[in-house]
Formats: C-alpha cells, sequence, structure tokens
C-alpha cells in the first residue's frame, strides 16, 4: 500500500510539472507576455512566502524588503557595473539570503505578532534607506536596467524570449519550493509548525530550522525582485513598500495557504484583478481587493485551490462506503 500510495504520488507530482509547462509554453501566444511575466513574477514570491508561513507558520510582514532590495541590487548591478541578466539574478537572490539571514538572526527570538513586527519594522529600515541612498532614484526609481543577453547569446530584449526565460526560472524556484516542502527538512518544518514544544522535544533544534526556512524564503523572494526589475526595466519604491508585503499575504490566502499551487493561483487572481480594474476604478482598486480578502476569509478559510482540493479529497472517501 505505502508504494502505491507513493507512486501516485510521484505521479501527480510529475503531471503538474508537465501541466505547468505546457499552459505555460502555450499562454504567451494567447496571452499579452509582459503580463504573464508579472503574474510570474509574483508567483514565485507568493510561493516563497507560503514557505514560510503555510509550511514553517512564520508570518512575515516586511518580504518586500527581500523583493525590493533585490531588484535595486539587480539593477544596479546589471545596469551600472554591466553584468549579465543570469548574474545580475543569482546576485539579487544572494542578496535576499544575506538579508534574510540577517533579518531572521533577529526576528525568530519572538514568536507571533512579535516575530511579524519586528519583520515589518526591518522592511521599513530598507524602504527608507531606498529613498535615500542616490543610486536607487529615490522616489524617481531606478529606471533603464538593461536586459541584456542572456548568457552572450539570446537577446532578452525580445519578449517572448524574455518571457521563457523568466518562467525557466519560476519553473526551477517552484521545484525547489516543491523539493524542500517534501524532503525531512520540510517534514520537520511541518511539525514545528504544527507543535513547536513536541519538535523541541525530540531534540530539534528548532530556531535553526526556521532560520533556514527564512532564508531559504527570502533568497527566492529575492529572485522573484529581481526577476521583475529585469522584465520592466525598473526597481521602484514600490517593490519595498510595506503595501507589498501586504499583497503577497493577500495572495497566499486567497489562493490557499500551505497548498502548492495555492500561492501561483492568488498570484494569477490578484495581478489579473488590479490589470483589469486599475484603468476602470482606480484606487478603489486597493477597496475592492480588501472587499475580496474578507469574502475569501470569510466563506473560503482553506483559499481557492484548499477548498477545491477538499472536495476532490471527499470524492474517495465516501467511494468504499458507497459499496
Amino acid at each position: 500500500m505505502t508504494t502505491v500510495s507513493s507512486m501516485s504520488e510521484r505521479q501527480r507530482t510529475v503531471w503538474m510539472f508537465v501541466a505547468l509547462i505546457v499552459v505555460g509554453s502555450i499562454a504567451p501566444f494567447v496571452l499579452y507576455p509582459t503580463f504573464l511575466m508579472k503574474v510570474l513574477c509574483f508567483a514565485l514570491f507568493a510561493c516563497a512566502f507560503n514557505l514560510l508561513l503555510g509550511f514553517a507558520g512564520l508570518l512575515s510582514f516586511g518580504h518586500a524588503a527581500f523583493f525590493g532590495g533585490s531588484a535595486y541590487i539587480t539593477g544596479y548591478l546589471c545596469r551600472d557595473l554591466g553584468l549579465s541578466p543570469e548574474l545580475g539574478l543569482l546576485a539579487g537572490a544572494a542578496f535576499g539570503g544575506v538579508l534574510g539571514a540577517l533579518f531572521g538572526m533577529l526576528a525568530i527570538r519572538r514568536e507571533g505578532i512579535y516575530f511579524a513586527m519586528i519583520t515589518l519594522g526591518l522592511a521599513q529600515l530598507v524602504y527608507f534607506v531606498a529613498v535615500q541612498m542616490k543610486f536607487t532614484g529615490g522616489e524617481d526609481g531606478m529606471q533603464g536596467i538593461p536586459r541584456g543577453k542572456l548568457f552572450g547569446l539570446v537577446d532578452l530584449s525580445d519578449n517572448i524570449a524574455m518571457y521563457f526565460f523568466v518562467f525557466a526560472v519560476f519553473l526551477g524556484g517552484f521545484w525547489l519550493i516543491h523539493r524542500t516542502i517534501h524532503s525531512p527538512f520540510g517534514q520537520i518544518l511541518k511539525a514545528i509548525r504544527d507543535n513547536e514544544p513536541r519538535a523541541i522535544s525530540l531534540g530539534y533544534d528548532v530556531a535553526r530550522f526556521k532560520l533556514l526556512a527564512f532564508v531559504i524564503s527570502a533568497s527566492l523572494a529575492g529572485l522573484a525582485g529581481s526577476m521583475k526589475s529585469l522584465v520592466f526595466q525598473l526597481a521602484s519604491l514600490a517593490d519595498v513598500h510595506w503595501h507589498t508585503s501586504g499583497q503577497v499575504v493577500l495572495m497566499t490566502l486567497l489562493g490557499g495557504l500551505g497548498t502548492i499551487l495555492g500561492p501561483v493561483a492568488g498570484a494569477i487572481t490578484i495581478v489579473s484583478l488590479e490589470d483589469l480594474l486599475a484603468d476602470k476604478v482606480g484606487s478603489w482598486v486597493t477597496v475592492i481587493m480588501g472587499a475580496i480578502f474578507v469574502i475569501c476569509v470569510l466563506l473560503f478559510r482553506r483559499g481557492v485551490v484548499g477548498e477545491i482540493g477538499a472536495l476532490l479529497g471527499k470524492k474517495p472517501a465516501s467511494g468504499p462506503a458507497g459499496h
């Protein structure tokens, strides 16, 4: 029974990635590539955040610091120092990881709302640094970031080429998150989330596991921000603002906290609604997003993907009873 169960789990994983690859490969020929690239950037950002909140149980209100901070670093390295886009992305992800380690060493000393407030306060420090530093461009943002040539061969100024590069990076990040969640490390994170005192009694160094989860999440959030800066050739204060931290929380909860595909669904929904409503309702878009969030929390507590999974999960259970 165990072998059959594990085989079916592997098969589901394979089919999930096959479906993602097929849909992602067709999408740019049906929809606007720049819109799709924005969705992919925020989907990776939301997946990274979900790793921390959904599987480690740590609510961070400061993830915009990694997302926006890495966007500035990649922009500076590619525009002012002439680095290639792949090296710029790696540097952005590394910066996110280092910043995550610094934030994590301070924040994981506390729990619950205190942890969240510490991350928010530290992120605001990054925001004010971005306002004051000259190389960031202040309120005007860092403009004119070149997309460059991938490995010196592929010209990323072409939207289709850029899209498939972003899509490949997203798949890599998504695979890493999926592998982390289904590894022994991921199982320990779930144990810490569900019952931290018991995890401590079993001899696990809880603080170390939390810090590692924080660093991985921050690195991937930084990678997402770096990609966005290359796609739009811009890094702005909006990327590092606390509103972006709130936005990724909304995406994760709307899609389904603690699910694999939930953050992706949440990112697609929020980005699509913003693009659809921005020209029609203006500033009211934030009010509409707030209303959607309230409705989701009241009616779909597991999120969209979580509720669908729960409905599908009931069907096999009811089958044997019928017999």
